[in-house]
């Protein structure tokens, strides 16, 4: 397909060339079971028992809900055409409207704190961008910035004098309800205890899915359903695309440019407030100081690396929350086993190249790159603390590298307009 159109009304909006790889449901369950396969594979060849264990798994989905959230909620925003580099600020203020309501008045109404936090950044970073024009990276950095701050001069004002709180900190806050499916997972513990080849993997991956799974993780999962529903299958969400691929054209045609962009602004500050909630009432029970610690800039990432679409998006926050709690787990010895891992990709991906005649000179610095990471794994035991640390970061650039052939962002993302330009 060379061009792909955006239909409103009677008349279709070009959105230019595209490539994109279109999996069947069954083709990504084959594809998780690849992964699985390769998990197990690395597993007994390393001897590293925690690159696929149930623990890690389990602490990899706490990981990566935040950076989904965070990351779904940029692609609303970049769908419409606004960039939205005030994911981090957005999520910060989360934090701290999850932990206010949620210490005052429970944990759902903590959720609804989050929302309102996060759609507070919104509003700001819309009326600069949208109604004012403001460069879009300006003004989602200056959020950043501003947000960090309120946050902190929030805690001091509001935590300080009640009991458990500080200037840094709320008190410890109620907990959202878990689910885990009974029997099963006791039967898959016990599968898993066994360590047999894929066997006790995948019992270990289905055992992560059914064990103490908290509700907004749930919640999370549905709103990637509904992402897609809206803005796949809606004439809301074709008119709101169509805004980021032609504002003139779509103005033309009658869409309220104006109105859309402010819509999918305000809607990704409540999905990265959202995310910021995760932080606050699942993962430490406490609203802190720094919470987010750079996650929103790490949604923004898995949403590049995602294509701008919701099925990548999740598999990207996958990834990221995985290498997270590999680090956080296993330290040096679970990052060590990657390394094996990492140089047969890289090998891999060379002689790729080196097949297809197209790149011979990425191809040949990949093989090179390859070959000095096995000789780093064998010649070790362990990666020393101050690089594993880095794990999660390094793992974002990599793969925004490797994936940067097949992006293509909104055609009209990141543009200032004006109401009536295209008249």
């Amino acid at each position: 397909m060379s061009a792909a159109g955006l239909e409103v009304g009677t008349q279709k909006v070009t959105t230019g060339p595209t490539r994109r790889l279109k999996l069947s449901p069954l083709q990504w369950a084959v594809v998780g079971l690849g992964a699985v396969l390769v998990l197990s594979v690395l597993r007994v060849v390393s001897g590293a028992n925690d690159v696929d264990s149930s623990g890690l798994l389990i602490a990899a989905f706490g990981l990566a809900v935040p950076i989904a959230l965070a990351g779904l909620g940029g692609l609303w925003s970049e769908r419409a055409g606004v960039v939205n580099i005030g994911l981090e600020g957005m999520m910060i203020l989360g934090t701290w409207g999850a932990g206010f309501l949620g210490y005052h008045m429970g944990p759902w109404m903590g959720l609804v704190g989050a929302v309102m936090g996060g759609a507070v950044g919104a509003v700001i970073h819309a009326v600069a961008t949208v109604t004012f024009g403001v460069d879009h990276i300006v003004s989602g950095v200056a959020l950043n910035i501003v947000a960090l701050g309120f946050a902190k001069y929030l805690s001091v004002r509001f935590f300080s004098t009640l009991p458990g709180g500080g200037p840094t900190q709320s008190p410890p806050l109620p907990q959202l309800p878990t689910f885990s499916l009974p029997g099963v997972s006791d039967g898959l513990a016990s599968i898993e205890s066994n360590h047999w080849f894929f066997v006790s993997d995948l019992a270990g991956v289905l055992r992560a899915l059914c064990t103490n799974v908290n509700v907004l993780t749930i919640i999370a999962v549905l709103l990637f359903v509904a992402t897609w529903w809206i803005l796949w299958r809606t004439a809301f969400g074709l008119r709101l695309r169509s805004v980021g691929e032609s504002p003139v054209a779509a103005e033309s045609l009658g869409v309220n440019v104006i109105r859309y962009k402010f819509v999918a602004v305000l809607i990704s500050g409540g999905l990265a407030g959202l995310g910021g909630g995760f932080l606050a009432l699942v993962a430490a029970n406490v609203f802190r100081d720094g919470q987010t610690g750079g996650r929103g800039y790490i949604g923004l990432a898995a949403m590049i690396f995602g294509n701008w679409r919701p099925g990548g998006l999740l598999a990207g926050s996958a990834l990221f929350g995985y290498t997270d709690a590999a680090y956080l787990r296993g330290g040096g010895t679970t990052v060590h086993a990657f390394l094996l891992l990492f140089a047969v990709l890289l090998v891999g991906i060379g002689i790729w190249q080196l097949v297809r005649r197209a790149r011979r000179t990425q191809g040949i610095l990949a093989i090179v790159v390859g070959v000095l990471v096995a000789v780093w794994y064998f010649a070790t035991d362990a990666v020393p603390a101050e690089l594993s640390g880095t794990t999660p970061y390094v793992t974002t650039l990599l793969v925004l590298a490797f994936a940067s052939q097949r992006l293509r962002m909104p055609a009209a993302d990141g543009q200032i307009y004006r109401k009536g330009e295209g008249q």
